[in-house]
């Protein structure tokens, strides 16, 4: 805000209010349970007190279901998000983001956790490749866990399996619950960067899914 013309200026603070609003109801987001907040992280402009720079600012509101919250500063509408429902009911699914041999260890395959549990002992199998093992420890930064949720970002120890038969993509799964498989073909919504104006034959672009980074053969 303070880079504004002039500085401060409410009317700015307004007009980016209304076309970041209009933004996310497109997308799906109700505007009423979004908190704005006018600062500058250059002179610390309400992010943890209130600044006497934006006397108009009279502080932030949001409505949703879960209840309502109101206050003044950035910090105040970090400390008002709800932590999202994590989905440890479902089946265990990890993408493999890489996997490394480490000394005195093994074996470690490392992704994020999306949805199930993964915890020692688990015998996961690896999609497509159906490479069936058992895990024997969970760690995220550098401490062991007991289980790992979703969101977590981890590395396990794996046995009798090389690095050089786990590639990344690879999703790793409980597979006595629902196991991941390999499939011919799948549905997906897909957002196309940096093409070149018009897309046709011939045309090779690279496709990330999830974790798998590869070319991706030209559509017809």
């Amino acid at each position: 805000m303070d880079s504004s013309e002039p500085p401060y200026s409410e009317a700015r603070y307004e007009e980016i209010k209304k076309e970041v609003s209009s933004y996310i109801k497109k997308i799906g987001y109700n505007p009423a349970a979004v908190a704005f907040v006018p600062i500058s992280g250059w002179h610390g402009d309400n992010m943890l007190e209130a600044s006497t720079n934006m006397p108009w600012f009279k502080g932030w509101k949001i409505e949703r279901k879960e209840g309502n919250a109101d206050g003044k500063t950035l910090i105040d509408a970090l400390d008002a998000i709800l932590p999202p429902t994590r989905p440890t009911e479902k089946p265990l699914r990890l993408a493999l983001a890489g996997c490394y041999k480490i000394g005195g260890i093994g074996t470690v395959p490392v992704g994020r956790v999306e949805t199930g549990v993964l915890k020692p002992g688990t015998v996961v199998v690896f999609a497509p490749a159906n490479i069936t093992t058992e895990v024997k420890s969970v760690e995220m930064h550098h401490e062991a866990l007991v289980e790992a949720v979703p969101g977590d970002n981890v590395g396990f120890n794996v046995k009798n399996v090389s690095v050089k038969e786990l590639r990344r993509g690879y999703v790793a799964g409980d597979s006595k619950a629902n196991p991941p498989k390999g499939a011919a073909d799948f549905t997906a919504q897909v957002i196309v960067l940096n093409h070149p104006g018009q897309i046709s034959n011939g045309y090779t672009p690279v496709l990330d899914c999830h974790t798998a980074h590869m070319l991706a053969n030209s559509p017809k």
